[in-house]
């Protein structure tokens, strides 16, 4: 897998679910070294379970399992959640099972033997799900997610205020130094003035959410991440 994709990845949590332990064994030592967190299930039920207590990113989910199928448990998650992706792995070809799990918003459906390209295929369709989404990856294990005004870091989030969504936003999307007219203009109203103090205390406040480092002040002119 390639580094881009590796460093991605770090960003989000997954909950697999396989009832074969040595298929599940296999495929969760890769994963522990792409995903920020694993949550690991050997039956549907669990799986359900682990799903509300952890909301992970991606569920990688077997078809047949006990007490609970893959395809009934998204169903499950698909009730009230549409924004979770999916990948199922089936030894099924059966176009009556692909049918079904087509109508569930699936990432991707892997055919067994999962072999290392089928899985790279599936993680990089996973990624792209997310363009032209709210979702950015800022390094590896830390994320922002536009919507929520959210940043979220490998144990900790940061909800953002109206200013800090915009200006992080701003800075993301135009990966180059962002000037002191610019904050002005964007940040601060007609009816406010951005003093150096207003400035400070923003800067200050606004890097306690964000990776250690990143936010680097160019002297004279203004901010930049470094990414």
């Amino acid at each position: 897998m390639t580094q881009d994709l590796v460093n991605k990845l770090k960003s989000f949590t997954l909950l697999y679910a396989e009832d074969e332990a040595g298929i599940q064994n296999n495929l969760n030592e890769i994963f522990q070294c792409l995903f920020k967190e694993i949550y690991l299930a050997s039956n549907g039920e669990e799986a359900l379970k682990l799903y509300h207590e952890k909301k992970p990113d991606l569920i990688i989910t077997d078809i047949q399992m006990p007490k609970l199928t893959g395809i009934e448990l998204v169903k499950q998650v698909r009730k009230r959640d549409s924004k979770t992706r999916v990948i199922i792995t089936s030894a099924h070809t059966d176009l009556e099972y692909m049918l079904e799990a087509t109508e569930l918003h699936l990432v991707k459906y892997i055919v067994k033997p999962i072999t290392e390209s089928k899985i790279k295929d599936a993680l990089e369709n996973f990624i792209k799900s997310y363009e032209g989404s709210s979702i950015y990856n800022i390094i590896p294990s830390w994320s922002y997610d536009e919507s929520l005004s959210l940043v979220k870091g490998p144990s900790e989030e940061y909800l953002l205020t109206k200013k800090e969504n915009i200006f992080l936003k701003l800075l993301l999307q135009k990966n180059r130094i962002i000037n002191y007219t610019e904050i002005e203009n964007i940040l601060w109203d007609e009816n406010s003035v951005m003093t150096q103090n207003a400035l400070r205390l923003f800067i200050k406040n606004f890097r306690k959410k964000l990776p250690a480092k990143i936010l680097k002040n160019v002297q004279g002119t203004g901010y930049k991440l470094l990414i």
